[in-house]
């Protein structure tokens, strides 16, 4: 039986040749790859494997008789996905893909692959909730791994986009003793003798920083626990989160739009070929501003429903009709609709907004309250009681400046720059009301 300790991976490594690096040397080369088992076919004297690592697929190649027989024969019995090392000659080839194939001198299973649970072809016909009991055997296909390449970039180019704005970036609590946001959909936890809750966001905490350090910002897990089951919510989910002092809701609208342009400008730049797999015309969008009141005649005149103080899924579908590769910014929000820490405007409109992108909502945001009483004001009004908020009121009192942030949804903004139909899609291993595994 086949042994790791056979197998140096610390003298592969020095030696090792990624795929693309193949293509790139001339016939008679020598090289040493590893990978998975793509394909295999056996045609009587000839057998073909075609191999898979992070960077491209190599057809190796064994003729009968030209290569050793062990290894002929070892290539007529590998499954597919099975892991394999490589060493081998390169040959020119034009029936090959790419023009070049591998001689191999040398085969060594890394890793068997059992019979397949799932299709991870390119274009699986396997339904989704499958799939996701496979995660880990759905993320060998390329335009899997190639929705999870783009949400990198994502992040990337988030905190690069940041750092330029001179953005400090920073890490806050996922334990809390209260709600953050005033709901009550929250995951309860024991903390020794007493009952927490998973955050359902690091807002009361951002601010407290940018009261500081005026510019901040993090990449967040928050946990909602809202029992529903829909193809763009999550109960555990990544946020893209700013904060900023000295600022209102305009100031934060207009980073947010510069931030998802640099985004999408470093999509077009770094994933031009994964973007061509999955069959994506991208664009930088442009911004555009309403009020509430304005969408709401706009949806009266298309005879959509608009809700008192927020916005419907139809209705941001229309927004998203209406001004395609456009970051829609719907402020002047009505106050009864935001949470109880946005900035009141008059009285009963609010320094809240939404910004929404292909017809979904994909930010929240707004200028925030920063004088406590009126934050004990605003808390009462929403039913909340201020002793659960006392550290944060108290953050306030000691020389808080006027503040304004957002927060936007990693999974939500992958989901709809790739276009794809459910946000499960965009999580590598997703949690929802069902869904504790993998």
């Amino acid at each position: 039986m086949f042994s790791m300790k056979e197998f140096d991976l610390q003298e592969f490594n020095k030696k090792r040749n990624l795929v693309k690096e193949v293509f790139e040397k001339s016939a008679g080369s020598k090289v040493e790859v590893a990978g998975w088992v793509h394909q295999s076919r056996a045609l009587g004297k000839i057998n073909f494997i075609i191999l898979r690592d992070i960077s491209g697929k190599i057809q190796v190649t064994g003729v009968k008789d030209e290569v050793e027989e062990k290894i002929f024969k070892l290539m007529d019995s590998i499954t597919r996905e099975s892991v394999i090392y490589v060493r081998g000659e390169i040959k020119i080839s034009k029936q090959a893909p790419g023009g070049k194939e591998i001689v191999p001198e040398e085969i060594i299973i890394l890793a068997n692959a059992e019979e397949l649970p799932i299709d991870v072809s390119d274009f699986s016909k396997t339904e989704l909730p499958k799939r996701l009991d496979y995660r880990f055997l759905d993320l060998h296909r390329k335009r899997i791994q190639a929705i999870f390449k783009v949400q990198s970039t994502i992040m990337q180019a988030y905190r690069e986009f940041m750092i330029n704005e001179g953005g400090i970036e920073a890490q806050f609590p996922s334990i809390i003793g209260s709600s953050s946001e005033g709901g009550t959909d929250l995951f309860e936890a024991k903390y020794f003798e007493k009952k927490v809750f998973l955050s359902q966001s690091c807002q009361l905490y951002k601010q407290m920083l940018a009261c500081s350090m005026e510019k901040v910002f993090t990449i967040f897990t928050v946990w909602r626990a809202e029992k529903h089951n829909t193809i763009r919510h999550l109960n555990e989910a990544r946020q893209l989160d700013y904060e900023q002092a000295f600022a209102d809701e305009f100031v934060v609208m207009e980073v947010l739009g510069r931030c998802v342009q640099y985004i999408i400008k470093k999509v077009l730049e770094i994933n031009k070929e994964e973007l061509d797999l999955l069959g994506i015309k991208l664009k930088i969008p442009e911004t555009k501003y309403l009020t509430f009141a304005e969408v709401a005649e706009i949806m009266k005149k298309h005879k959509i429903h608009v809700g008192k103080d927020d916005l419907s899924g139809e209705s941001e579908k229309k927004l998203g009709e209406l001004f395609p590769d456009t970051v829609v910014f719907v402020h002047d929000w009505p106050l009864s609709g935001k949470p109880f820490y946005i900035m009141p405007k008059g009285e009963n409109l609010s320094c809240g907004f939404d910004a929404i992108y292909q017809g979904m909502e994909i930010t929240s945001g707004g200028q925030r309250v920063h004088l406590p009483e009126l934050l004990i004001e605003r808390l009462k009004i929403k039913k909340l009681n201020p002793n659960d908020f006392k550290s944060y009121i108290d953050s306030f009192r000691f020389g808080a400046p006027p503040h304004a942030g957002w927060g936007m949804g990693l999974e939500r903004i992958t989901m709809l720059i790739l276009g794809l139909n459910n946000i499960r899609e965009a999580v590598l291993f997703p949690r929802d009301r069902d869904r504790l595994t993998p």
